[in-house]
């Protein structure tokens, strides 16, 4: 009997520290980027994109295409928010950058307050968005990376819609 109880006593712990550390996941995707330009080009280009889309009255006919906010620079380094205007989620945004024969720079996606880890491709959006909208995506090297785990709704996102 004493072993049934410990086997017992053991799942009931090993569920609970599941269930805990499932409800502190949050919504957040991680795209790592490499461009032929300079860090310095990106850095500046992504900050006048940012910069562009911080006026609240461009959301008229821009769908999700505005409502960031510039919160801090610092070399290779930007961080911001974006604020939906359909859903008023707001996620953090991070962009590190780092300078080689190529600029590699990560950038980082954090949903304030859904702890729904798919989050709707919501956060691959935000950070996709300004990719587009800088025409970032044009530049010489530009390359991609990223995947359904670190960035849920990466393989499904439809962005042009948002």
């Amino acid at each position: 009997m004493d072993l049934k109880c410990l086997l017992i006593a053991s799942a009931l712990i090993l569920g609970s520290t599941l269930t805990i550390s499932l409800a502190d996941r949050i919504a957040q995707c991680k795209v790592k980027w490499l461009f032929g330009i300079s860090c310095e080009s990106v850095y500046g280009t992504l900050v006048s994109q940012i910069k562009a889309w911080q006026i609240r009255q461009s959301c008229l006919y821009a769908g999700e295409r505005c409502s960031y906010e510039l919160v801090s620079t610092a070399p290779y380094l930007i961080k911001a928010t974006h604020t939906s205007p359909k859903t008023k989620k707001v996620s953090d945004l991070q962009f590190l950058l780092e300078q080689s024969t190529v600029c590699k720079m990560t950038g980082e996606a954090v949903s304030e307050s859904s702890k729904d880890p798919a989050d709707n491709s919501t956060n691959f959006c935000s950070l996709q968005n300004l990719m587009d909208g800088s025409k970032l995506i044009d530049a010489e090297g530009y390359k991609q990376f990223s995947n359904k785990w670190i960035c849920p709704g990466f393989d499904t996102a439809n962005c042009t819609l948002s």
